[in-house]
């Protein structure tokens, strides 16, 4: 990729770059700019444009800088499981698995539910549609739904954390790290297995008078009527390509295949497909490429490489804990934007890439704002329910601590 070298730059073009990048993910870690109405994805866009117009970034510079193969594989994930959506795909596995549970179960069944839809999907859209699907149950079961919503929330940030397709981050890092879909499984799998049971283990440790409520409840979970009819060639060609990706096909290539065969259709809307991408998210990746090219023209991603050799980051714990901490400032997208420049410094790059994957989602279950799953999760059960920060954060602080110490320990001996 062409760079404009830091020493070309002028004083005041680097100024700048500092000014910008600063501002940008102020905005990021903030959630919006002081005295303005700015977002995540606004402050990217702002912050894109910023780093053009004062020059750090060369118009003709600006495309290399942005990985197509990530935002096509987010783009088309989306469009993919957005299809799943409209057709009822989630409530038919949602049927499958707790139309014969015994409802004393319904809390590892939420569990692990959304932590299997999340490793193979993204896990902000399995939060929409399992946030609905909790309320409805819980409603009609006169049970507490506060547990049962963490449940979505941290199971849905654990789960997503097995594949390059559970999360945007991931997706990210698959990218830049060449890591293969098997691969990235066979390390992050288990981590991903075991933070399921310890977030059941700490839900109900934290819940456990309101779990236990629903043991004396016999009668079947009610759920709605379902036409699987239309379920048929969706399941096909999602079949066809998590094949694919186990096969070693280029993700983003594959999943850009499947999103085109669900795109030919005589009877699902095209429009409301559309209306299921979460186009802010796209906007918001662009504008941080943009963004973090700036920093790297302007010299600054070196000065963080500087750091990193200060403060040791090569060292397993000490990444881990240095990519949590970061995610949960700036975000964990923001924060692995920033960090896969590092990563390929690194002496054994392969363990940081999972690390920093593994970390940057984990970490996302310390506080509602730690991950865009959870603020899904808060703002999608409004005004039903009201969830606190004391509430996540009672829940959310002893799972992301157990969750990362198996994690750096899982990697840091399989590697």
């Amino acid at each position: 990729m062409p760079q404009i070298p830091s020493a070309a730059l002028s004083d005041a073009r680097i100024i700048a770059a500092y000014v910008i990048f600063l501002a940008s993910y102020l905005v990021f870690a903030l959630g919006k700019f002081p005295g303005f109405k700015i977002d995540r994805p606004g402050a990217a866009i702002i912050g894109a444009v910023a780093m053009v117009a004062a020059r750090v970034v060369a118009p003709a510079q600006a495309l290399h800088f942005i990985d197509f193969s990530t935002t096509v594989l987010l783009f088309s994930m989306m469009l993919i499981v957005g299809n799943l959506h409209l057709v009822g795909f989630f409530e038919w596995i949602a049927e499958v698995v707790l139309r014969r549970l015994r409802p004393a179960r319904l809390l590892p069944a939420v569990i692990f539910t959304s932590g299997i839809f999340s490793a193979f999907f993204v896990n902000d859209i399995v939060c929409l549609v399992m946030v609905p699907f909790v309320l409805n149950i819980t409603r009609r079961m006169k049970l507490p739904p506060l547990p049962y919503l963490l449940a979505v929330a941290t199971a849905s940030n654990i789960g997503s954390v097995a594949t390059i397709t559970g999360n945007p981050q991931n997706m990210l890092i698959g990218s830049f790290s060449g890591i293969r879909y098997r691969d990235f499984l066979w390390h992050l799998g288990p981590v991903a297995l075991i933070g399921l049971f310890l977030d059941w283990a700490v839900l109900h440790w934290v819940y456990g008078a309101a779990e236990a409520k629903s043991a004396d409840i016999e009668k079947p979970i009610p759920l709605p009527p379902l036409d699987l009819s239309r379920l048929s060639k969706p399941v096909i060609v999602v079949a066809a390509v998590v094949t694919g990706f186990f096969m070693g096909a280029p993700p983003a290539m594959m999943a850009a295949l499947g999103a085109a065969v669900l795109l030919i259709t005589r009877t699902l809307d095209p429009h409301k497909l559309y209306e299921e991408v979460d186009w802010g998210l796209l906007v918001f990746f662009v504008g941080l490429f943009l963004i973090v090219g700036g920093a790297e023209n302007a010299g600054i991603v070196r000065n963080l490489l500087d750091v990193a050799e200060h403060w040791n980051l090569q060292h397993v714990a000490v990444f881990t804990i240095a990519v949590g901490v970061l995610s949960n400032i700036v975000s964990n997208v923001p924060a692995v934007m920033l960090l896969k420049s590092l990563v390929p410094g690194f002496s054994n790059p392969h363990t940081a890439w999972l690390v920093l994957a593994m970390a940057s989602t984990l970490a996302g279950n310390l506080t509602i704002t730690g991950s865009v799953a959870n603020i899904i999760v808060v703002e999608s059960a409004r005004p039903d329910v009201h969830v606190s920060f004391w509430d996540y954060f009672r829940a959310g602080a002893p799972i992301t601590a157990a969750t990362l110490l198996v994690g750096w320990a899982w990697l840091a001996w399989i590697r």
